[in-house]
């Protein structure tokens, strides 16, 4: 097959995919090492047979759900190229939001901590941005640590890597900031059951009945854990936002806001510690 039968041959095997054709074109440019334009400038390049058994392979397990990110291993976050696996999340755009808010309030010196942390998106897109803040990503996975390492070293970033439950780690107003995209799934939500999530670690994404206990979690623990006036960043699911909301007013957290994702999806709520 050459390039221009190849991506015809994929489209059809992935016609019943919204996205089959781009997820083609992404799959044949990582089995080519080569960039989209390669696809549009040489569609009668020839594939060599090892080429093609590979890009089979991948539409193969394309077809039976398996994320495009976690079959060539990277996926892009803010200015990043990470790589990601199974043992991690993978990184999404209305995540940016957080880091994005996270910088509106960043200053000099702080000392900021990345709540389970994955694939190191978050935190290293915070340190990628600001050279002169200190940031501690946590995560009670081994396995997504590790992965989180690994990128730090790639895109040679400094952040500190602590394994542990949330804040446990962590004295009594030691922060500045505290940023996290928790599991906020219900246990019971059929969206488990299709898509990427299929996928995912279930640790990272389901919290109990309501999809809030590591939230309670985490809101609790950085009431003390903050310094006064620091600032507590939570990304939730898109029916959460008022009781996150709740949550940091229970808490004493002021200054208290709500702000959507690129959707127009409630997505993240800022708060401060009480001075």
């Amino acid at each position: 097959m050459n390039i221009g039968e190849a991506l015809r041959w994929a489209r059809q095997q992935l016609s019943g995919n919204p996205h089959g054709a781009v997820d083609s074109e992404h799959l044949l440019c990582h089995v080519l090492q080569s960039p989209p334009l390669r696809l549009i400038t040489d569609p009668g390049q020839q594939l060599s047979t090892q080429q093609e058994q590979q890009f089979a392979l991948l539409i193969s397990q394309r077809q039976q759900g398996v994320p495009v990110a976690y079959l060539t291993g990277t996926r892009g976050f803010w200015s990043l190229e990470l790589e990601v696996n199974q043992h991690s999340l993978i990184p999404r755009p209305d995540t940016e939001l957080l880091v994005s808010l996270a910088l509106e309030k960043i200053s000099a010196a702080m000392r900021i901590a990345d709540l389970g942390t994955g694939s190191g998106a978050i935190a290293l897109a915070l340190v990628a941005e600001r050279k002169d803040i200190r940031v501690v990503a946590t995560d009670y996975s081994a396995k997504a640590l590790q992965l989180a390492q690994s990128n730090a070293r790639q895109n040679k970033l400094p952040v500190q890597f602590v394994r542990g439950q949330w804040l446990e780690a962590f004295q009594a107003e030691s922060l500045d900031m505290i940023v996290s995209n928790p599991p906020y799934i219900r246990a019971d939500d059929p969206h488990l059951l299709h898509g990427d999530l299929r996928f995912e670690p279930l640790s990272a994404l389901v919290s109990g009945v309501d999809g809030l206990d590591d939230i309670r979690q985490i809101v609790r623990q950085a009431a003390t854990v903050l310094r006064p006036s620091g600032w507590l960043m939570i990304e939730h699911g898109y029916e959460q936002s008022a009781a996150v909301q709740a949550l940091f007013s229970q808490h004493d957290f002021t200054d208290i806001q709500p702000f959507q994702d690129y959707g127009q999806q409630d997505r993240v709520v800022i708060g401060r510690r009480h001075s």
